[in-house]
């Protein structure tokens, strides 16, 4: 087993273990007894189901802030700042139950529901859009401003298509007042953006928890969804599943920062896996969902609810429209990028490294293409005394002359004719449309170059040279012009070396016993 596979193996049997963890799931297991208990329909039962669901919210939401700020204390930077504002939030949700749970206590039967009062909702609101901006908030290392941009047109879409879920399967216009209304629209499209932006965060490489400890706060914003769908809110007897289902998400919530608080104890890189995702499915799924609440409420004929359904599709399809002209430039960017590698790469691999003139491949690969032309010669060029210059000066002086001769040679020819460096002190030019006279210019004017003295670690040397030249012959190829060339290269040394010659058959004699 690897390193990877022995640290889940660990994480899951300690949080298997655990004894906060065992007594949360215990804990509310407990509840929905009770929640059985209570089913019967009397005024008693429904009153102490309330009781039993905001008094059984307490411990929950008190491992909630326990946890969370134990996870804060050892974290660092942007990870600190983020355990810091989700702390600091779920500190607030534990204030709002506790006071709502006391009231339950203390007010007259029929007066409180599972919404909560106005300080309850107060706390919870103010506590969860700051954890949704905290988790929008927070850094993504390497993102462009159009990466940026097309995060917050999903967000945007994901925010949207909450409230049109919510709009067109748990509001029902005429049977809930304003308050409950707007509030429903507000849970609905907060539950969903903080869906997205977990999932978001947790892709995205630089996640503040382990992706283990934050799939049980992500499910949490689902149940959340659920419970708007499964009753109104409002006062009256629920079944107990009703309540077992709003009950949950502050267990789900609750487990994701004492998972991550025991990975943080053992585990010296805590915190989120680097790993990033480029896309994500959730803005279109918001589309798909939006379609399938204007379908369900199409038969109930135009009224509010279509409207409203109608409106928030119209801008889910602008924001999602928006997404993909960001995607679609970001495409060109990437084809461009791409382009531009696959050219220097092409380049890398057709270009000799230390002098930037032609390598061996390409010279053969232009020399084939022009072999089709009608007067191509070839020149090769081996430096007289380089080996002498490696022994007494060193590599890197020797270095320094062939950097020096490929300039030079550069400045010697004629725009569209190649110059090569096929290994060693060896070079070749391609002469296009260049006849056995033009060459022999062409090559004095590259011996005048290489007689001028160079300054090289100190020492002045001269790059003399032995050129060897060949025109091509109809139906010839490139192997037997290179070669005759070659000849007529080796006839220049013996000739003296510091000087040229032309190959003629002559030269095939001589040759032979080199």
């Amino acid at each position: 087993m690897d390193a990877s596979g022995r640290k889940w193996q660990w994480q899951s049997h300690a949080w298997r273990r655990d004894p906060l963890l065992i007594g949360a799931v215990a804990w509310t297991v407990f509840a929905a007894v009770i929640f059985i208990a209570l089913s019967p329909d009397t005024a008693t039962n429904t009153l102490w189901q309330v009781r039993t669901f905001w008094f059984f919210q307490l411990p929950l939401d008190g491992l909630l802030a326990y946890s969370s700020w134990r996870v804060f204390r050892v974290a660092t930077g942007a990870t600190r700042r983020f355990w810091l504002v989700l702390a600091s939030a779920v500190t607030g949700f534990l204030c709002g139950d506790s006071l709502q749970t006391v009231l339950t206590f203390l007010s007259p039967p029929g007066t409180w529901s599972t919404t909560g009062g106005i300080v309850q909702s107060v706390f919870f609101t103010v506590g969860l859009i700051a954890i949704v901006l905290a988790m929008l908030f927070h850094p993504h290392p390497g993102r462009s401003g159009r990466e940026r941009l097309a995060f917050w047109l999903d967000s945007a879409t994901v925010l949207v298509g909450g409230g049109v879920i919510a709009w067109g399967f748990a509001v029902k216009p005429g049977e809930y007042s304003r308050t409950d209304m707007l509030a429903t629209l507000g849970l609905g499209a907060v539950a969903m953006t903080s869906s997205f932006a977990a999932v978001k965060m947790i892709l995205s490489g630089n996640a503040p928890m382990r992706r283990s400890a934050a799939i049980p706060m992500t499910f949490s914003a689902g149940f959340t969804m659920i419970g708007l769908f499964v009753a109104p809110p409002a006062v009256g007897h629920l079944d107990a599943w009703v309540y077992l289902v709003r009950l949950m998400p502050s267990l789900l919530i609750a487990l994701g920062p004492r998972m991550q608080e025991l990975i943080a104890r053992f585990d010296p890189e805590p915190f989120g896996e680097r790993r990033r995702k480029p896309y994500s499915l959730l803005p279109y799924g918001s589309m798909v969902v939006a379609f399938v609440a204007l379908i369900a409420v199409m038969p109930h004929g135009v009224n509010a609810q279509m409207w409203g359904v109608v409106v928030g599709l119209g801008l889910i399809c602008v924001l999602v429209a928006g997404r993909q002209l960001v995607a679609f430039h970001d495409n060109t960017s990437l084809i461009d990028r791409l382009d531009a590698t696959m050219a220097e790469l092409r380049r890398q691999a057709e270009t000799d490294g230390l002098t930037g003139l032609a390598n061996r491949t390409r010279f053969h690969e232009e020399l084939g293409v022009a072999l089709g032309e009608p007067a191509v010669s070839v020149l090769l060029v081996d430096l007289d005394g380089f080996k002498a210059v490696n022994d007494t000066l060193g590599h890197a002086a020797g270095d320094e002359l062939l950097i020096s001769v490929a300039e030079r040679m550069r400045g010697a020819l004629r725009a569209g004719d190649v110059a090569a460096r096929l290994g060693g002190d060896e070079f070749a030019v391609l002469l296009r449309d260049c006849a056995g006279p033009e060459s022999e210019e062409t090559a004095r004017r590259i011996l005048d170059a290489l007689a001028m003295p160079v300054e090289i670690s100190g020492t002045t040397v001269c790059a003399n040279a032995s050129i060897g030249a060949a025109s091509a012959e109809p139906g010839e190829g490139a192997g037997a012009l290179v070669r005759r060339a070659d000849v007529a290269m080796y006839a220049a040394k013996s000739a003296g070396k510091g000087t040229w010659k032309r190959y003629d058959a002559g030269m095939e004699t001589v040759a032979s016993f080199h």
